[in-house]
């Protein structure tokens, strides 16, 4: 028997012992058959990640129908930087409309009254992981059972050119759609996601991934995969990678490589040679599309501190809390794509449930393969700054991590918040951070809690020293020189670190998007001898690292037999050594202690400036909390000069442009988040020119119209003009915009190539710091704004001639 035919048996069962009464005839039956909170369709199942699209979602209204003052919303997860739909200008890109379509009457029905549906759209409009919302209002009426509401997401009707799919791959993307069917704004689920595979696209580009030095002898695991446009790694792409290493001018290494034809296009290689010298690494991707060859350095010697570099992504989400695929797939990725050596699988603690914990710690062990790959289980303490801040929690030993409960059955997370809870109120544990420092204290060498930037920003009014070894400096969030420079000045010996802080699926060091995920996520260094959980563990806890901007970039710094992060006393001046090993050329070396910058070295002045190129360049960030980010647009004028060509460096992706905008102008946009982007300009009659800065600084629009401006209200604009004269005389100008280290830079630039290594050192002098000791840490920066810190070394002076 059929479920209509049940349903007409039972209504004519109804009718008989209601006695006579009057309702539309057939009605009761098609509305038993719905379903009572309604379904939803879409018209496609597969987009390529960030392709032009219009999508339809079709929601048939169900058996409650949709009361006047009643809601409708399509949510998906905030971390998703699909493109912002607006809703004043048809004709424009993103346009998101909504309209209402009345399904067939019943005999004896009377049709809805809605007169209009208002849609817009809410970045917080719901609840985590689901906050973005396009959102329905029912207008003047209500709908009945059976009628629809069909919303375009990148309405072309009016011209406009469809809506910009998110940039990163997901398997099963969902949008998870809600309904107040009786007006209350109480919300229900409509069963079943509306599920798209957000696929890559074409080969674009080669990532070669592996270490930056090595000591003579040691294996040089490298890996070469193929990406689309947007970072994403390629799917069967098939062809071959032509792989060659040169020492100096001799050609040491050839192969070729099959590039598979299914699963990810990604070749290991771990037969190159590694005799003393510079080895440079060239990929050619042959048999397939156009795509640029790729080259990597690797600096051979005997003198290195470990038998290789090896690189660590300690903060990387699953989809399990606020992250993009399983934890396998992450893990994987960080091995096969990323091409990195340590992997820090990390759960929001208040969100994870513990049977997905228990399933991450289990993949943890699975791919924990020592002497290959090391993984560890990480807590994410998601405590609020009044609280301390986010600290991530690594477990570093073998045992079973203490959480969600220690031994005594105490649960250590911050609280319990999240979907899967049978009541309203949050379970308090661990709060605020001394609570989290008391779940671990009394083991500190199993554990290494880090600090960091990110949502909940750290605050570094807090501090266990037994416990917080390294704060973390950059992230996919952004650039954080400015935590570690707060933490030194406070006299804490600490060290710095840098992670993906991955909600992406694409850890080691993965590409930018766009919107709250901008920059590439940043690598911690490590010094240790072996590649093992207990070598890693330990050179965490000691410090011996050094953090990138997510470049396989190193740096070095000794003090005699001592390393970075080593504290340590000593007699009379110290000389600290340092090596810089990058690829995109060093411009700028600097030393710090406590007091700021002690030491620099400006590359293009030492190599000569040239007469004719310059480079504005701007960056930072708004506020250095979660929506931090500064969106610039500008203009350069070159007036009574020529301008012969110009080049962006810095930029992270397609939607950050520069352009010529007339013929003695430039126009720029882009947006930075603690970073600094940049335009280099060949200019003629520069002693003769003037050269003129002006544009506008938006911030972050929670909600409203994404077409419009919203002003950053410290610096809504600015004006600059520098003569060219000024320019050449004095190497560099800079102009301080306020917020968290907003600026724009005149800077003359050198015509020759900038190093890619340099080695050097620099003599401190024996002065502490008011806390006892004298903090010293350096830092790099390469043309194309990647950047590096060392873990300070916090020296002791014996015979400290005052305090610096």
């Amino acid at each position: 028997m059929s479920e209509h035919d049940s349903a007409a048996q039972r209504y004519a069962a109804l009718r008989e012992r209601l006695g006579p009464h009057f309702a539309p005839v057939g009605l009761y039956e098609r509305n038993k058959a719905l379903p009572f909170i309604g379904s939803v369709r879409c018209d496609v199942a597969r987009l390529e990640a960030g392709s032009w699209h219009e999508i339809v979602l079709d929601y048939e209204v169900g058996a409650a129908g949709l009361a006047d003052g009643g809601w409708f919303k399509a949510t998906f997860k905030f971390y998703s930087d699909w493109a912002l739909f607006q809703t004043s200008d048809p004709a424009a890109a993103n346009y998101v409309s909504a309209e209402y379509q009345a399904g067939p009457l019943a005999p004896g029905q009377s049709p809805g009254t809605v007169q209009s549906l208002s849609v817009r759209f809410d970045q917080k409009g719901h609840e985590r992981p689901f906050q973005k919302a396009v959102i329905v209002d029912v207008v003047d009426g209500y709908l009945n059972a059976g009628d629809h509401i069909i919303v375009r997401l990148g309405d072309r009707r009016g011209g406009g050119a469809g809506t910009r799919v998110q940039t990163f791959v997901e398997d099963r993307f969902r949008f998870r759609c809600y309904v107040d069917p009786l007006g209350t704004s109480r919300f229900a689920p409509v069963p079943g996601d509306v599920v798209i595979d957000v696929a890559p696209g074409a080969p674009a580009r080669l990532l070669v991934a592996g270490p930056r030095f090595a000591r003579p002898g040691e294996r040089l695991p490298f890996r070469f995969s193929l990406q689309d446009r947007w970072g994403n790694a390629c799917l069967g792409a098939g062809g071959a990678l032509l792989v060659r290493a040169f020492a100096g001018a001799a050609q040491v290494y050839q192969a070729r490589h099959a590039v598979p034809t299914e699963g990810w296009a990604s070749v290991g290689v771990d037969d190159l040679p590694a005799a003393a010298g510079e080895l440079r690494v060239l990929a050619e991707y042959v048999g397939g599309g156009a795509v640029r060859p790729a080259t990597a350095l690797v600096e051979v010697a005997a003198r290195f501190p470990a038998p290789r570099s090896f690189y660590a992504d300690l903060h990387v989400h699953a989809s399990d809390t606020v992250g993009t695929n399983s934890p396998a797939y992450n893990a994987a990725y960080a091995r096969d794509i990323g091409g990195i050596d340590v992997l820090g699988y990390t759960a929001n603690d208040f969100q994870i449930t513990d049977a997905n914990w228990q399933l991450g710690v289990d993949t943890v062990e699975e791919f924990n393969q020592p002497g290959r790959f090391v993984c560890y289980p990480v807590q994410e303490w998601c405590g609020s700054s009044t609280a301390g801040g986010d600290h991530n929690v690594v477990f570093l030993g073998d045992e079973a991590p203490d959480f969600p409960y220690n031994r005594r059955g105490e649960h250590n997370r911050t609280f319990v918040w999240n979907e899967d809870m049978k009541g309203d109120a949050a379970e308090l544990g661990r709060w605020p951070v001394e609570e989290l420092w008391a779940a671990y204290v009394d083991e500190p060498e199993r554990h290494l809690i880090m600090p960091h930037v990110g949502g909940r920003r750290y605050i570094p009014d807090w501090h266990h020293p037994e416990l917080e070894r390294l704060v973390e400096i950059a992230s996919s969030w952004g650039h954080f020189g400015w935590l570690y420079q707060d933490v030194i000045e406070r006299g804490y010996k600490i060290g710095v670190a840098a992670s993906g802080d991955e909600h992406r699926g694409r850890p080691g060091g993965g590409p930018p998007g766009t919107q709250v995920f901008g920059v590439h996520g940043g690598l911690t260094g490590v010094l240790a001898e072996r590649l093992d959980r207990h070598s890693i563990g330990r050179a965490l806890r000691a410090r011996h690292t050094w953090a990138t901007t997510g470049e396989h970039s190193a740096l070095l710094v000794r003090c005699g037999a001592h390393l970075q992060g080593d504290e340590f006393r000593l007699r009379g001046p110290a000389t600290l050594e340092y090596d810089f090993l990058g690829a995109a050329g060093w411009e700028e070396l600097a030393a710090y202690d406590h007091s700021g910058r002690i030491w620099q070295r400006n590359l293009h002045r030492e190599l000569g400036f040239s007469e004719r190129l310059i480079r504005l360049r701007w960056g930072g960030a708004r506020i250095p909390d979660r929506y931090r980010w500064a969106a610039w647009q500008g203009r350069i004028t070159i007036r009574n000069g020529t301008i012969n060509r110009f080049q962006s460096h810095g930029f992270e992706h397609d939607e950050e442009v520069c352009w010529r905008a007339g013929p003695t102008e430039i126009g720029f946009r882009s947006e930075t988040y603690g970073d600094a982007d940049g335009v280099e300009i060949d200019v003629s009659n520069l002693r003769h020119c003037s050269v003129k800065v002006e544009g506008t600084i938006d911030s972050y629009a929670k909600t409203g119209d994404p077409l419009k401006r919203n002003p950053f209200v410290h610096a809504p604009t600015f004006c600059w003009e520098v003569s060219g004269e000024q320019l050449l005389r004095d190497g560099g100008m800079r102009l301080e915009l306020g917020g968290t280290e907003l600026f724009l830079a005149l800077e003359r630039l050198t015509e020759r190539a900038l190093p890619t290594s340099l080695a050097g050192a620099l003599d401190v002098a024996p002065a502490n710091g008011p806390f006892g000791h004298r903090p010293v840490y350096l830092f790099g920066r390469q043309r194309d704004d990647s950047k590096v810190w060392s873990s300070a070394m916090f020296i002791d002076f014996d015979d400290a001639n005052g305090v610096s």
